[in-house]
């Protein structure tokens, strides 16, 4: 059978990560989440003093990544089955989905010479095909020929419901518990629409030729066997 690409783009806290983990697994392919990292610089940027309450020190971060000194990578981790997040050969993956990055994140996402350097990395990863790919510009910037390309998209209250819930069952300590609001996940998820959205360097657009898939009332059963379904319909082409 043939190998593919297969490039997932949506809006954020829309479970394209959760999905395209479960299509990569269920079909033999090698995932890879973009949005990890994003996450990861915007993480490096914060512990390096780069991104302080006043807003990122563009060309300290500049100077890092061109002296080569953010390195990310992906480890297979057998006992969840999925890949966790490396930042220079430690392991972020719990950090990175924090609040403090996750209110970060899309201002580092939106900087010409870091969206250069992370999509020169995924299209290396994606040259001998046969990966899932997830991020906002996957199908428009990163891989334009993918074969498959999916637009995930759930209405903002239903994505913020989702992701309150997640940051409840990963919260260790009474104090995480204690620092979750229900309405600063929902404006997060709003804000971070509307900087991926209108960034000049390729905003969240849904490809002309994406399959589009609103999961405001999907179960994630339901949203595997779709995207099963229309993978199995591409590669029989």
């Amino acid at each position: 059978m043939k190998k593919i690409i297969i490039a997932i783009d949506g809006h954020s806290s829309c479970g394209k990560s959760t999905m395209a983990k479960q299509l990569a697994k269920e079909i033999g392919y090698v995932y890879v989440d973009t949005g990890a990292m994003y996450r990861a610089v915007t993480l490096y940027a914060m512990r390096n003093g780069m991104y302080p309450d006043a807003g990122i020190q563009e060309e300290a971060l500049k100077a890092a990544i061109d002296a080569g000194k953010i390195l990310i990578t992906f480890r297979f981790n057998a006992e969840t089955g999925r890949p966790d997040t490396y930042l220079n050969g430690e392991k972020v993956e719990d950090e990175i989905r924090q609040m403090e990055v996750s209110n970060r994140v899309s201002p580092i996402a939106a900087l010409p010479f870091v969206r250069a350097l992370l999509t020169e990395q995924q299209q290396a990863m994606g040259k001998e095909k046969g990966i899932v790919m997830d991020g906002r510009d996957i199908g428009t910037a990163v891989f334009p020929q993918a074969e498959m390309k999916v637009f995930v998209t759930a209405s903002a209250k239903v994505r913020a419901e989702r992701r309150y819930k997640e940051l409840l069952e990963k919260a260790k300590t009474q104090e995480e518990l204690a620092a979750l609001n229900f309405d600063e996940v929902l404006k997060n998820v709003e804000e971070r629409d509307y900087i991926d959205s209108h960034r000049e360097v390729a905003p969240l657009r849904q490809a002309e030729d994406a399959l589009v898939l609103d999961n405001s009332n999907m179960t994630r059963e339901e949203q595997s066997a779709w995207l099963l379904e229309k993978y199995k319909e591409i590669v029989a082409e």
